[in-house]
């Protein structure tokens, strides 16, 4: 293990220095404090207070995802994992990690500073500036539905997003359907290209060819419904496929807004299983991943990276929920 007097000869400054850098005293220039901060998480250096502590500190980060009520998506997997740390003794904190907290200082600075030994993210896209960082990072890291290559430090944990979406391709072919739509989520994110994959090989499975003008991409909100459903009607669609609930709670209200009757006219099969999918008239039809389970799986795999078990994923399996959304294609 790293010791001060490692980085001290690394940076070739003084011990009392590198002191300085670690416990944010106020006579040293920001920029040496974060040198010091950089070769410390380099060299795998920590406190003496994170090596005394009974209670290992975790963090989860939230981006883009709401949490705070249990109708939100992310309320069951942060309420999921705080329940697994309950049991391994974690004192877990809550930060909303946003664009200017990314900028103002880097992932294992941050960790090192205010003594964590673990994160766990949620929410965040590709291109941010922490999932960047992870490449090289040694802090132990769950991402949800994020994969970093090559880096025993961080795992993945999410839902089988091709046995659920060819469970729900199936189940609409088995209605009797043919002109399957796809409205996905936002094209920065890995779970967005996985479900794109997956819909297509399931299609392709089914003897189907996927259409380009039956496939869009949207936003992870119930919005994007409106700007994407006229033109799958207009190309003949009988059944719509989407990334996510809330696209589906969308393309529900949208459909029954121009006069098309669900499941009658068009069925409509969402992803995710929230409860807000159920008070939808009529309920949605949708693929179960259980986020409580999802949280809770988080717990497990970050356990298991900090202890040197290099996990790289964890996917828990996918079930159709069948409800009043999805029904039987309409005879000519």
């Amino acid at each position: 293990m790293a010791t001060i007097k490692d980085i001290a000869k690394a940076l070739d400054i003084a011990v009392s220095t590198v002191s300085k850098g670690l416990n944010g005293a106020s006579d040293i220039s920001e920029e040496l404090r974060q040198q010091v901060i950089d070769k410390a998480v380099e060299l795998g250096y920590t406190t003496k207070k994170m090596q005394k502590q009974e209670k290992k500190k975790i963090c989860i980060f939230v981006e883009n995802m709401d949490y705070e009520s249990s109708d939100q998506f992310g309320y069951d997997i942060v309420t999921g994992f705080k329940k697994a740390a309950v049991r391994k003794h974690w004192e877990v904190s809550l930060v909303p990690a946003n664009l200017t907290l990314q900028a103002e200082e880097r992932y294992d600075s941050y960790m090192l500073r205010n003594g964590f030994h673990g994160g766990f993210f949620l929410g965040f896209t590709l291109h941010e500036d922490w999932i960047e960082q992870l490449s090289d990072t040694h802090v132990p890291t769950v991402l949800l539905d994020n994969f970093i290559p090559e880096n025993p430090h961080v795992g993945y944990v999410g839902t089988d997003s091709f046995e659920g979406i060819r469970a729900a391709v199936n189940y609409l072919v088995e209605k009797g359907h043919t002109r399957i739509a796809f409205l996905n989520g936002s094209k920065n994110s890995m779970v967005t290209r996985e479900r794109q994959e997956a819909f297509e090989q399931a299609m392709r499975n089914n003897g189907l060819k996927p259409e380009e003008k039956l496939m869009e991409y949207g936003y992870y909100v119930p919005d994007c419904a409106r700007y994407h459903v006229p033109g799958f009607l207009e190309n003949g669609a009988t059944a719509i496929m989407c990334a996510s609930d809330s696209i589906g709670i969308g393309v529900v209200i949208d459909l029954e807004n121009r006069g098309v009757k669900v499941p009658e006219e068009v069925s409509v099969i969402g992803f995710d299983d929230i409860p807000a999918g159920e008070k939808v008239n009529p309920p949605l039809t949708t693929v179960r991943q259980d986020r409580s389970d999802l949280g809770k799986s988080a717990a497990i795999l970050l356990d298991g990276l900090m202890n040197n078990v290099a996990i790289s994923k964890l996917l828990l399996r996918a079930r159709l929920v069948e409800r009043q959304s999805a029904g039987k294609v309409k005879k000519e």
